[in-house]
């Protein structure tokens, strides 16, 4: 929901980082894989209890996601570098609940599957759509930038690396936060269902 804000905002100060480390010979996609790397090491962090210093690898994990995107565009965006990069924002996502219930399996267990599974609920109606959409020729106004078709919803990236930092500075609210924050997500999958059925069915009657 607060994505496409952001991005904006954040738009010119990334673009001048991205511009240096172009200058300097560095690729979108090794930004992309140092980020995922740096951003997984807040699972061995969370689950030895050292959650605030987890904060580091996800705030790393999120800059080096803005600026491969940045430095694509200055260069030459491809398919490969879109893959690379949604596969491994998901793969980032799902590991901080995990790192929870690595810490305390008997009390953040169901709560953090209950949170995967809700990812699983966002990240395929997601896709899926995007997959379709392409297939269609139908693009994004809200994020021309990106390598396929964004569908928003009530919880995007911001939204969860915000719940995320609010995870590792009370850890022991994790269950409560997770299933809060689940819940959104379900939301968030209801109504990517309905858009892509209204969008999908709509279209079918024309061909």
């Amino acid at each position: 929901m607060l994505d496409r804000f952001l991005n904006t905002t954040l738009q010119r100060p990334l673009k001048r980082i991205a511009m240096g480390l172009v200058a300097l010979g560095l690729r979108a996609d090794q930004m992309t894989w140092a980020g995922s790397v740096i951003g997984l090491t807040a699972i061995p962090l969370i689950a030895l209890g050292l959650s605030d210093w987890a904060l580091l690898s996800i705030a790393l994990n999120r800059l080096a996601d803005g600026l491969d995107g940045a430095m694509a565009r200055l260069t030459q965006p491809t398919d490969l570098g879109a893959f690379l990069d949604i596969s491994l924002d998901f793969l980032f996502y799902a590991s901080i609940p995990l790192a929870f219930v690595l810490a305390d399996p008997a009390g953040n267990g169901l709560a953090g599957a209950v949170l995967i599974y809700s990812f699983v609920g966002t990240g395929c109606t997601f896709l899926a759509f995007a997959v379709l959409a392409t297939k269609r020729g139908t693009t994004s106004t809200a994020y021309p930038g990106k390598g396929f078709y964004y569908l928003g919803g009530l919880t995007e990236s911001t939204e969860t690396i915000a719940v995320f930092v609010l995870m590792c500075l009370l850890p022991q609210w994790f269950g409560l936060l997770a299933y809060g924050f689940a819940g959104l997500c379900a939301l968030t999958t209801v109504t990517r269902i309905a858009a892509g059925m209204a969008v999908f069915k709509d279209e079918s009657r024309h061909e």
